[in-house]
């Protein structure tokens, strides 16, 4: 019974599924249309699905971002679907033919159970891939090529001219760009533009390489350029001929895919002899350049992709003029913003005149400066310009010029166009100049740095000089051009300016007599002949030349008996001094830095009224002696810095200090102490601490003439160069006294207090080194200023900012404000740059390499503070490297650079 119930029960079972099946299968077939229907509804709703997903991506790709390899595969996967649920459409009609009795069954049961059941599962894939696409993100920003940013001016109006070359950038058939323009129409902008964003969009370039051609460049220069950023700048390369070198550019380039960004060429440079693969190599590399020429597009063979640089269209120009000027001017009174408009109308849409302008007007807040501003450009400057660029451009850049305050700042400005294009001019040399030339009032000789110092920023401030860094400043090429044809034209100055332009002799000019400044800089002339009369010359730049002390006419100065500026510096073969400077009885500055003169010679006695005598880096000098520099009575700056050291002869331990202090004048002093005694001369004089600008310490190898353990700084208020190189040397303090006693840091005095003294107030840049002994820097937290500090080959140094000694002090100290530099190299002992993570709110740069024991640097999130700080080391050193959390770490992982 139990058998037969059990066999019952599974015929049951048996039927019943089979049933199931009939049951479904027939479903297929009269439920056919509705499922039809239900795909339609899917399919459509996956076609508005993909449209927005298509749209998404489109709007993230002109936000140069790329789409995410999921969301391709997904759009690639929707396409192919509905491709099928095409198919079905199509199908669709004869199937549902072949139904009959109110479509419950089929004339071909088969044929439709097969697309019946296609049709069902045909649903269920577009609905899963419906899923599938609710996607969070459809893009990303993908990694890009290796660049240096640079700082640039706003791209206003440039938008059309970027995007045709970056079209460029993609097309293989595009290997060489030319962009030209008028000068100061934003072609180095554009540039800077391209060099930036190749930084941010995905590319496939290995490397950005940028070079400043400028006017008479040479091969070995856009070379040395390229070097720097391939790795070669030491000194093999240096010695290396531009045969060598090309050889070695091309070893490197011919591997990578490349851009090579070149400003402002004047004529054709001959990619060959550089070492640049770029013609018919068909690697895909590509060269940009700026010329202000189409002949020499022409000439670099730029023949398919030359593109110009025009001028800004009158709503773009107002864009970018608004923008310097700035709206606060603009608002500030009624009349100003119409006023304005015909201001930046007379810059005829050219850049850098709306920009040197607009900044100009930016402080100019009443309707009589603009009204004044209006008439002055709409008036000509001269009676005649240069054609071309010159005729438009120089009479709009003047007005910066007319607009400064009196014929002092006119003069200092003008002054600095006889140095090279794109020439780094440092700040205390210029001023040095300026002192010499008389520019300067002579009341105080401390008040006319200042008031160089202050000349400076206003032409900062008036957009007549560009600031490089804290050292240096510079001449935008189309300012100095205008400030030449200011000088030699309108004010009759007479300057002569061959600089840069490879001459080997002095060039032949007719009017000797009628010449007050001459600028030779930077040239190959090996001699200089003959008796020149120029009896009004006033400057004589021969920096950087190949004079030959045998041959130089003994006679050449006789007839400059109004010379007041001669400067002979970085003349390498330069051995000794022609006798006949002696007779340069009207010299006041006097500049053989960088030569090999290897004595100054009595006769130079009659300089009485000198000024200013710079002999850095005369490694071979002797001695001066001491009744030389006691008869330079009137000495106001004297750089000895770096003096005698070829051998390591300690040649300023011989100069007597006291001497020194007997030049009444003396305001400006860089000087290297090599010895005890010398040390102890310069630690007993107030006075000359108070005007010490450098100050460099080092021993000889051995240190036999340095016994120095404690090293007590005087307050030099005035110092901004420090180096330290001293093998004995275990501890450096700040030494001053107050109220009869020594106070010494940083262990026995208040940091507020000695934070109000600002003791270091100007010291920006600290270079210690070989201080085998010395654990710790810590005294350099009371320079606030410093911007550049570098620590090498110390053995034993352990702490740069002592945990123990910061701990001992009481008050509020921001450590490395402004510091913008930090390089440590060679410190084997080194374990901690500071014990907590510090705000480096400038800080651009950290170097570190050969510190096995640094395994934590003083980063956290909020470091940088929307900064990228560049972290360079060994790639070891950096994996290793210990973090606060996970989320400082990915703050700078993209900011670390393999090196060393």
């Amino acid at each position: 019974m139990g058998n037969c119930l059990s066999i019952s029960l599974s015929v049951d079972q048996a039927g019943c599924r089979s049933w199931n099946c009939v049951a479904g299968q027939a479903l297929y077939i009269c439920k056919l249309e509705q499922n039809l229907q239900a795909l339609e509804a899917e399919a459509e709703r996956l076609t508005e699905q993909r449209d927005d997903v298509n749209r998404r991506v489109l709007l993230e790709k002109e936000q140069h971002m790329e789409p995410l390899k999921k969301v391709v595969g997904w759009l690639e996967r929707v396409e192919k679907e509905i491709e099928e649920v095409e198919q079905i459409r199509g199908d669709a009609p004869a199937q549902i033919d072949n139904l009959c009795l109110g479509g419950y069954f089929s004339k071909s049961c088969c044929s439709s159970y097969k697309f019946g059941k296609k049709v069902v599962q045909k649903t269920r894939d577009v609905a899963n891939l419906r899923t599938e696409g609710n996607f969070l993100d459809v893009a990303e920003r993908c990694p890009a090529a290796s660049v240096v940013v640079r700082p640039s001016e706003p791209t206003v109006g440039l938008e059309s001219t970027f995007d045709k070359v970056w079209a460029c950038l993609t097309d293989e058939g595009s290997n060489i760009i030319g962009l030209y323009g008028m000068g100061g129409v934003g072609k180095t902008t554009l540039l800077n533009h391209i060099n930036n964003e190749l930084g941010q969009r995905r590319n496939n370039f290995d490397i950005v390489i940028w070079a400043t051609v400028s006017k008479n460049h040479t091969v070995e220069k856009v070379q040395d350029d390229i070097g720097r950023k391939i790795g070669y700048s030491d000194q093999r390369w240096k010695q290396k001929s531009y045969d060598e070198k090309a050889t070695e550019i091309l070893a490197v380039l011919s591997k990578k895919k490349f851009v090579l960004l070149l400003d402002d060429i004047w004529e054709r440079i001959d990619l060959v002899k550089v070492g640049i693969p770029i013609a018919g190599q068909g690697h895909g590399s590509k060269l940009i350049f700026t010329t202000r020429s189409l002949d020499v597009c022409g000439q670099m063979e730029a023949h398919k992709k030359i593109f110009k640089v025009d001028c800004l269209a009158p709503e773009k120009a107002w864009e970018l003029f608004q923008i310097k000027v700035g709206k606060e001017t603009l608002d500030s009174h009624p009349q100003i913003h119409g006023l304005a408009k015909e201001v930046a109308e007379e810059c005829k849409g050219l850049p850098l005149a709306l920009i040197t302008i607009g900044r100009a007007m930016s402080s100019k807040k009443t309707p009589e400066q603009w009204e004044y501003a209006r008439r002055i450009l709409k008036r000509s400057v001269a009676n005649h310009v240069l054609p071309g660029m010159r005729k438009e451009v120089y009479p709009l850049l003047k007005f910066s010029y007319d607009s400064l305050p009196d014929k002092k700042l006119k003069s200092c400005f003008l002054y600095c166009a006889l140095f090279p294009e794109d020439f780094l001019l440092r700040k205390r040399e210029l001023i040095d100049y300026w002192i010499a030339e008389g520019f300067l009032d002579e009341n105080d000789s401390i008040c006319d740095r200042n008031e160089g110092h202050n000349i400076i920023c206003t032409l900062l401030d008036s957009c007549l000089l560009e600031e490089v860094d804290v050292e240096h400043v510079k001449l935008h090429d189309v300012i100095r051009d205008m400030a030449l044809w200011i000088a030699s034209g309108i004010e009759k100055e007479k300057y002569i300016v061959e600089t840069s332009a490879q001459l080997t002799e002095a060039p032949e000019i007719e009017n000797w007599e009628m010449i007050k400044r001459l600028s030779l800089m930077n040239n190959k002339i090996q001699s200089l002949r003959g008796t020149p009369d120029c009896p009004d010359l006033l400057t004589l730049f021969l920096e950087n030349n190949d004079l030959k002390s045998m041959r130089l006419a003994k006679d050449f100065f006789q007839n400059m008996v109004s010379l007041t500026v001669l400067n002979l510096s970085f003349n390498l073969s330069l051995a000794e001094l022609p006798v006949g400077i002696s007779n340069l009885v009207s010299l006041q500055y006097l500049n053989i830095k960088g030569t090999a003169v290897n004595k100054l010679p009595m006769e130079l006695s009659s300089l009485s009224k000198l000024k200013c005598l710079n002999l850095e880096q005369t490694f071979y000098l002797e001695p001066v002696p001491e009744k030389l520099i006691y008869g330079f009575s009137r000495l106001q700056v004297l750089r000895m810095a770096r003096t005698g050291l070829a051998g390591r002869r300690a040649i300023n331990g011989d100069i007597s200090f006291s001497r020194l202090e007997c030049l009444k004048y003396l305001n400006t002093l860089t000087i290297t102490i090599c010895s005890d005694s010398a040390l102890e001369g310069f630690l007993s004089s107030h006075r000359l601490q108070g005007c010490t600008e450098g100050l460099w310490i080092q021993g000889p190898e051995d240190d036999s003439s340095f016994s120095l353990k404690t090293l007590c700084l005087p307050p030099m208020k005035r110092l901004q160069y420090l180096s330290l190189g001293c093998t004995s040397m275990e501890e450096v303090k700040i030494e001053w006294e107050e109220e009869g006693r020594k106070i010494q840091t940083p262990y026995d005095f208040q940091t507020s207090v000695i934070a109000s003294e600002r003791n270091f107030y100007n010291l920006w840049r600290v270079h210690i080194w070989s201080c085998t002994n010395l654990k710790d820097i810590t005294w350099i937290i009371w320079a606030p200023n410093l911007r550049n500090l570098l620590v090498s080959d110390c053995r034993r140094m352990e702490e740069i900012i002592s945990e123990g000694g910061v701990a001992a002090m009481t008050g509020d100290l921001i450590f490395f404000e402004k510091l913008q530099r930090l390089t440590l190299i060679s410190l084997p002992e080194l374990k901690s740059i500071h014990r907590f993570a510090l705000s480096f709110p400038c800080l651009d740069v950290i170097e570190i390499a050969f510190c096995p024991k640094l395994r934590k640097i003083p980063l956290s999130c909020n470091s940088a503070k929307g900064r990228r700080i560049i972290i360079r080391g060994e790639q070891h050193w950096w994996n290793e490297l210990e973090w606060e959390d996970e989320s400082a770490r990915g703050t700078f992982l993209p900011s670390f650079q393999p090196a060393f």
